[in-house]
Parts: C-alpha cells; structure tokens; sequence
C-alpha cells in the first residue's frame, strides 16, 4: 500500500453520485450547513437522469381532478403489493410539494393555457382507485429528467457545493463495528487515491442496467453502489425485479417513452390490430409496464410480430400530426430517426420490451437509511450509510415501478436523506480518526486489477455476463431456464479471477475503470439470478412460467441476497412492511391485479 499517496478529506457527509438523487441530497445537506463531499464519475450533467423523459408523478389535478391517495393506490397495485406501504404513503403524499419545491427551484415544466404546470397520462396511473386514466405525469416536453438534473446541480453551484467530480469510488470504508467511515476514491485525472472520511455516506450510484445485454442505461450504469455495498457483507434487495419497458428501439434498445401513449399513441401487431385492448380492457396501451411489455412478448411468440422475422411490434404515432410531436414529444421524434431511420410524424417506430430499470437493490427504510436486517429486527439499521435512488430499495416499487416514480423517488427521498442527516448530526463535530489500515481492502481490489494478466479480457467476460442475464432472466421465466442461469452466471463470475487489464497507469484508465465496474456489474447480475430462481410465483416483472400466480402466502417477502467472502450467494428474506406511516390512510389490502 505505500505505493500509492492517499490524500484525505474530512467532511461532515459524502454524497456518491450526482444523478437526481445525488444532487437533492446534496444541496439539501449543504443548504442545511453540513460541509459535503459530492463525487462522481462523471460530470453531473452527464449523469443517467438526464436520459428521463416523460415525466414526475405528482397528483397535482391540473388537468383534472386527482389526489394522493390515488397516486398511493396505483403505486401499491403497480409494485403488486411487494412494495412498503409506509415508504409509498411518504412519496405519493410528498410528491406535489416535492414538484412544486422544483418548479421554485426554476425547473422548466411545460405549461397549460392557464400556465400551470403541464400533465400527461401515464401507464398504470388511475382516477379513482382504477376507474380510468388520468393526467398526472409533470413534463417538460419529453426531456424532463434533463430539466430537473440541470436545475438542481444549477441550485448546488449557487449553495457552493464541494464537487469532486471524475473520481471512481472503489469500496466503502467500514470499521470494526459494522459503521460505514466513508469512501476510498481513485482521481483518474492524476491517478491520486483519496480517502473521504464522513458521519454520513450516502450511495446515489443508480441502476445496473448494463449487467444485459439490451438496456435503456447508459454505459455507466454499472452498479456500483450496489457491488461496494454487497462486498461490505451487507444484502442486496429484491433484485429479481428487472423493468423491461415496453418501447425500447429495436435494434438498439433506446428509449421511446411511455410519454409517447400517454399522448394517445398505441401499439399494432403484425396485423394492424391494437392487442393490447385484449390485454387490458380498461388501460389498453397505458397499462403497467410489465402488463404491456409482457403482451408484446406473447404477440411475438404466437407469430404476430412485424418485420422480416416478425420479432418486434410497431408504436403509431403518425396521427398525432408533427406539430404536436414537435412541441411535446421533440426528443423522441429526434431519436426515432437517429436510431430507427423512422420519421414518426410519417410511419411507425419499430419498438421492442427492453431492460430499463431495477426495482430492488440496497434495502432501505424510508429515510434513506440503510438497513442491515437480522432475524430478531428486519429493520435494523447500518450506522452511518444511506442510500437512494434507483441503487437502493426504500421499497417504493416492489415488483414494477409506475413510470414517473422514478423521478419522484430521487428527488423525495434525496429530500428525505438530507433531512434525516440534518437530524443525526451536527456541522463540524471532530470525527475519530480513521486506523490506518481502512483503506487496504479498497486499495488492494485495485492494485490485483491493475497487475491482472489473466487470459480473458474485461469485454469478453461482460459480454458473457450480458448474454446470460439476457437469455436465462428476461421478460418470462421458467425454473430450467432460471437454474441453467444460476450455473452460467456462477461460471461467467469465476472469470474475474482470470481477467486482463493491459493498461498498467492510473490516469485516465479506462481498462482498469471498465475491470472495476464489471466486478460491480457481476454482484448484481448474481444476485438477480439466484434471487429470480428462488421466488416460486410470479409477481410485477417476475413472470415465472411454472408458477404463473402471485403467492401472497409464501411470497409476500423482500428477498436479501448476501453475498459471502468466496463469492456464494445466500438468500434470506424480510416481511414486507403491512402498515402505513398515519391514521390518514389504511393499509391496502392485496387484490387481483388488473387493469
């Protein structure tokens, strides 16, 4: 270790990450007057948010009636009664100060004649406990994840929030009693390694889409919250739970969004017909992800595909007129000619289910405090970590996540942490001093990498891991498949050990970067499989063909996936929480599921 200069930093919290997530947590402690350490790997306009598109659920009722307790209701139907109804209550009753709090912040929402803030309807969000859809996604024009996350690192450089940005988090630093210190960071513009030491470490890492092959994530969704949680003995949650969304560009899996039918476009098959009325009488196209991404998949099995080898269906939106494609969905229009060759204000998109989102990862209360459950206390409490955003699990989306809860879920529990912080701590009391060796284990991980000289190459084993995880935990399943998974994704894992990196320096890596992301990537995705194949049922994006009913009697659990010091996977499980946060609202019961 005395080869490499560690430079050390004092803060009262460390932020990683400066997607959504990252950013409100970020300029809630920093405007609360804690000193904070926001990192990141990339610059944070550049971070996944900015690749949101329709919308922030907030039952605002702009465009018609509406109120929170429906929003709840559609978020607990969505998750299929695996999400925290106490977490859910929090979000949905926050979401319309939540969005309010971000229009004040100067986020720019496009508007109605009125001028109030614009809403489109969205799949899966009803009036009147599922009567009928309704308008609640908050848009700014199609791009509204890029509005938000300009907005609030705009409103963090005016708070004068400490950025250190292009740094690579390698490990957390945990002590002796189970509490997270901080974090050991690789610069990778001077190739300086830096321990943050912080009463408060928050993971804001995002998704880990990348562990398949054909994702809406960008290429630095690799996990990485989730992998340096899963390598401090702490469980991943939930991670069985992947969103396929139904409109991903066939071909090259960008993201058509839900926006797109909450406008009144519709699906066809090869026959021109619109199945999905068959599927969902009452929602028809504007159904839950899963709902619709799984009739896709049915259309093309029994022959109704489009295309030469009929595997994909057609998204109109021809018939809108291009005005209105060019005023409220421009980004998409754009995007289909980029990516399909396809003028959407002339001919249909060819779109195809596609991974997009992970409901589970690491578990978390409602204050986006990290939990690490024994058996006497399922909600007990890792000191010092928090997680939130698409990397934790508060859980708000069990099963499936609603679209545009997404959006919420980052900036109310982003909120949330910051206010939780401003209650656990105080600005500037001294810290303990880290020991000496707390930043072994992050360095060593690092130096075996960059010294591999293995025989297979970091590509060569993710894309073995991408092929898996897209062949044996897709959009159905079956417990052949599933077991066959769990074997290769072990095999393909055993790789790591025979890796190549070639590139030996520590400025601007990225061999070595790419080495460390797949190691991340592969906690996941092992994770996912074992996790998958264990759930006997079939629940929101698990669609489990030999056990094609959800089972509230056996499954009515959160699975936690730990991974041990060689590498096995095991699984234990928590109860999903059956109570609400105020007498205001009732738990709500567990029903069939249609819409």
């Amino acid at each position: 270790m005395a080869a490499y200069e560690i430079i050390d930093h004092i803060h009262d919290v460390v932020v990683v990450g400066a997607g959504g997530a990252g950013l409100r947590a970020t300029l809630g402690m920093t405007t609360a007057g804690l000193k904070t350490a926001c990192i990141t790997k990339v610059f944070p306009t550049r971070s996944h948010t900015v690749a949101a598109q329709g919308g922030v659920g907030a039952a605002l009722g702009n465009m018609a009636e509406d109120n929170w307790e429906w929003h709840m209701y559609d978020t607990v139907k969505g998750s299929d009664w695996l999400g925290d109804q106490d977490a859910i209550e929090y979000m949905c009753r926050n979401a319309i100060p939540a969005v309010v709090e971000l229009e004040h912040l100067g986020v720019p929402f496009s508007r109605t004649e009125e001028g109030k803030i614009y809403q489109r309807p969205f799949g899966g969000h009803m009036r009147n406990f599922g009567e009928a859809p309704v308008q609640r996604a908050c848009a700014a024009a199609d791009r509204t994840g890029h509005a938000i996350l300009h907005t609030l690192y705009q409103q963090c450089l005016k708070h004068d929030a400490e950025f250190f940005v292009e740094y690579f988090v390698i490990d957390l630093i945990m002590d002796s009693d189970g509490a997270c210190r901080g974090v050991v960071a690789w610069n990778l513009d001077d190739g300086t390694l830096h321990r943050f030491l912080g009463r408060i470490t928050v993971l804001a890492t995002g998704g880990y889409g990348r562990a398949y092959f054909s994702c809406t994530s960008a290429h630095t969704c690799t996990g990485d919250g989730n992998g340096m949680v899963a390598r401090a003995g702490l469980p991943l949650q939930d991670h069985e739970f992947v969103q396929f969304h139904p409109t991903g560009i066939y071909g090259s899996g960008c993201l058509i969004t839900e926006g797109a039918r909450g406008e009144g476009g519709y699906l066809t098959n090869s026959e021109g017909e619109r199945f999905m009325e068959r599927y969902a009488p009452s929602a028809k196209d504007l159904a839950s992800r899963d709902i619709v991404s799984r009739a896709m998949t049915l259309e093309i099995r029994e022959g109704r595909g489009v295309g030469a080898n009929a595997d994909h269906m057609f998204l109109h939106l021809e018939h809108l007129g291009a005005d209105l494609l060019w005023e409220r969905l421009p980004g998409i229009t754009e995007t289909a000619k980029i990516f399909s060759g396809v003028d959407a204000t002339r001919e249909p998109i060819p779109v195809l289910p596609t991974v997009h989102y992970n409901m589970g990862g690491i578990p978390t209360n409602h204050h986006g405090e990290v939990l690490r459950p024994t058996a006497d206390d399922p909600d007990a409490v890792a000191p010092g970590l928090m997680a939130i955003g698409e990397c934790a699990c508060a859980s708000v989306h069990g099963a499936n996540r609603l679209g545009t809860n997404s959006l919420l879920d980052i900036v109310v529990f982003g909120r949330a942490a910051a206010l939780k912080a401003g209650e656990l701590i105080q600005a500037g009391i001294p810290q303990p001093a880290l020991p000496g060796d707390s930043a072994d284990f992050a360095i060593g991980r690092l130096d075996r990498l960059r010294h591999a000289s293995g025989s297979l190459a970091t590509a060569e084993i993710r894309l073995d891991m991408q092929r898996t995880m897209q062949s044996n935990a897709a959009v159905f399943r079956t417990t052949e498949v599933l077991n066959e998974g769990c074997a290769k994704i072990d095999g393909v894992a055993s790789g790591l050990t025979d890796v190549r990196v070639q590139d030996r320096s520590l400025i601007w890596n990225s061999d070595l970067v790419e080495a460390l992301e797949l190691g991340n990537l592969m906690a996941c995705a092992k994770a996912t499989m074992h996790s998958a194949a264990a759930r006997h049922e079939s629940r929101g994006a698990h669609a489990h063909e030999d056990y094609p009913d959800r089972d509230d009697g056996n499954w009515m659990k959160h699975t936690l996936a730990w991974t041990g010091a060689d590498g096995k996977m095991t699984l234990t499980y928590r109860p999903v929480h059956t109570w609400t946060l105020t007498d205001e609202v009732k738990y709500i019961e567990p029903r069939a599921r249609v819409y």
